[in-house]
């Protein structure tokens, strides 16, 4: 972006411009083709261009782009009903954006405590290396200084503990306690999975305390691990939900998903959205949902992760000297470097292979969910000899 640019200068541009994509694929301005394990910041979950989405969206617009929430709204409640029966939730609202899925489920973890009796209870524990939103509130909960520096006073009712730590939690809790809010797997803070059994255990403490479980699965939901959401491994179930990115296939949209207890204080007047929900929105989730569900297509998401995590080993032990750790779960994958990210990552460019940047010096792959296993593996030769040229440079 040149200096002069009538755009907020908030955004290090990488200077590639894409014209249209197809699948996995990115195709550029110049004819070059890129494969696409960024997928929109793990948004574009059904790859670029997906028929079933286009076609979803192209006959909505024939017909209605935005009502507002004055009106019923059909697309609402259908998909409103598929989330509920896929989940553990029984009520739905929707949002125009992850970080807004996040305010609605932090207001309804207060409101529930306050029509309870409790209005004390409004503070929400959080974790260290969060990423919940970009509002005032969720940089708050985030608690990372880089994303609050500037920003004024930070907004009060969030108490942020070690990762993956269980005796902080519990040393966490008070009498103004109102929730616990976590990532099952962070994506920002640098693909960091909290053990299957401190969800367990969140579950139970939140139980023994009357505290309400807030899952933030925005950017690891929708089969990105190869479940519908990411709690399932553990087999347990949250009060609140928030999801977005990937339900939206590349249509901006989120939800907040809650249990008809949890959500019991939201009652007329007391949340709202203009565009949230709007037709466009409904046409596409639905769509994605359509392919979501398919019998087999989380086998089949679980099949090609089995395929990058033994490719992704193979490369670590070649490459000690490039690559630490590999981690992750399903298609939501991160390479620990041992040099500054930004080098694989501009290596990987170079092999005409897009990757996300990540907390704790990691590279983020977050391939489409639609990925086929010889894509995998060409995506897999592109790394390694990125991290050949790298190895390289070091020597």
């Amino acid at each position: 972006m040149s200096a002069n640019s009538s755009l907020f200068g908030t955004y290090n541009r990488i200077p590639l411009r894409f014209e249209r994509g197809e699948g996995v694929w990115l195709v550029a301005e110049d004819g070059q083709r890129y494969l696409d394990f960024a997928a929109g910041i793990a948004v574009n979950s059904l790859g670029h261009s997906h028929p079933h989405l286009v076609e979803a969206l192209k006959g909505q617009a024939d017909k209605l782009w935005h009502l507002s929430n004055l009106y019923e709204m059909p697309g609402q409640e259908r998909l409103g009903e598929r989330l509920t029966a896929a989940t553990f939730a029984d009520r739905a609202f929707f949002t125009n954006s992850g970080a807004e899925a996040l305010e609605c489920a932090i207001k309804t973890a207060r409101r529930y405590h306050y029509v309870n009796g409790r209005p004390e209870r409004f503070s929400i524990i959080t974790m260290e290396g969060a990423f919940h939103g970009r509002t005032l509130a969720t940089i708050a909960a985030g608690g990372q200084e880089k994303y609050l520096e500037g920003f004024g006073p930070k907004a009060p009712g969030f108490d942020q503990v070690p990762f993956d730590d269980m005796d902080a939690i519990k040393a966490a809790v008070n009498d103004e306690t109102a929730a616990i809010l976590v990532e099952p797997l962070q994506g920002e803070g640098g693909i960091r999975e909290l053990s299957l059994q401190l969800l367990r255990d969140l579950r139970a403490l939140c139980d023994e305390h009357g505290l309400l479980l807030l899952l933030d699965e925005v950017q690891c939901g929708v089969g990105r691990t190869g479940k519908l959401f990411a709690h399932e491994w553990a087999g347990i179930t949250p009060d609140i939900m928030a999801v977005a990115k990937g339900i939206g296939g590349g249509f901006p949209f989120g939800v907040c998903l809650a249990t008809d207890e949890a959500a019991s204080g939201m009652t007329a007047s007391t949340h709202g959205t203009t565009y949230g929900g709007n037709p466009l929105a409904m046409a596409v989730g639905n769509a994605v949902l359509d392919i979501v569900l398919e019998d087999g297509f989380l086998e089949h998401v679980r099949d090609v992760a089995l395929v990058f995590k033994q490719g992704l080993a193979a490369i670590a032990d070649k490459y000690p000297d490039v690559i630490e750790e590999i981690r992750g779960s399903g298609l939501m994958l991160g390479v620990k470097c041992k040099g500054p990210n930004m080098e694989l990552l501009v290596a990987m460019r170079d092999q005409n292979l897009l990757g996300v940047p990540a907390g704790d010096n990691v590279v983020r792959l977050l391939p489409p969910l639609t990925t086929t296993a010889e894509e995998a593996r060409d995506g897999l030769s592109r790394l390694e000899a990125a991290a050949a040229s790298v190895s390289v440079k070091a020597a």
